[in-house]
């Protein structure tokens, strides 16, 4: 695993450089303010994940510990592959990310290009409770409460039989619907999810 990389920017454009390190240039992606903040010439240190697929081995690369971070919670999200998962760190900063959770306001995400509204509101529903907020003017407490809560219901779900995709997608879609009152209760979500799975299923359930 490439976990960092040390040396000189041989090349730049918007979305990648190439950094050699002992002699040897290696290819990263990186977010739009990494690119914009080097210079070709530079001495630089990049934190990076190498991503294997079959077919390729890519390395994205960013410029702080953080946004390494954040940057694997979003490939954690079901429909976020690398490249978007990068789009998103382009386009949003990490305490952006972590405050849009926080408020869960799925709007920034939706102006990335490549993430859908659906695939936003999975990101809010599935980075809840796992972003830390820095900023005095987050609502930190409200969104880690309501992360806990679809937390619950989900793990509610998946212990009836259901996957966790499928059970992310309904308490996505209840949450969005839902009054705030709703939202702050776990049987009541939960009700409303099942409903939404559908009342065969449900009574298979046993519910």
């Amino acid at each position: 695993m490439i976990s960092s990389l040390r040396g000189r920017v041989l090349h730049l454009d918007a979305e990648s450089a190439i950094v050699e390190v002992g002699g040897v240039g290696f290819s990263v992606a990186v977010p739009a303010s990494v690119a914009r903040s080097l210079h070709v010439g530079d001495e630089t240190t990049l934190h990076t994940a190498l991503i294997v697929r079959e077919d390729a081995l890519s390395l994205f690369g960013f410029a702080e510990r953080d946004e390494l971070t954040v940057f694997h919670h979003l490939l954690s999200v079901s429909g976020v592959g690398p490249k978007s998962a990068l789009g998103v760190l382009s386009s949003l900063s990490v305490d952006q990310i972590a405050h849009a959770v926080a408020d869960e306001d799925d709007a920034p995400f939706r102006r990335v290009s490549g993430i859908g509204p659906k695939t936003a509101k999975l990101i809010v529903v599935q980075l809840a409770g796992k972003l830390h907020v820095t900023s005095a003017t987050s609502r930190p407490t409200a969104g880690s409460a309501a992360g806990d809560i679809a937390g619950q219901v989900v793990a509610a779900l998946t212990a009836l039989g259901w996957n966790e995709r499928t059970s992310v997608e309904a308490v996505t879609l209840v949450l969005d619907a839902a009054t705030d009152a709703d939202r702050r209760s776990v049987p009541v979500l939960l009700k409303l999810a099942l409903a939404q799975l559908g009342p065969a299923r449900q009574e298979r359930a046993g519910v």
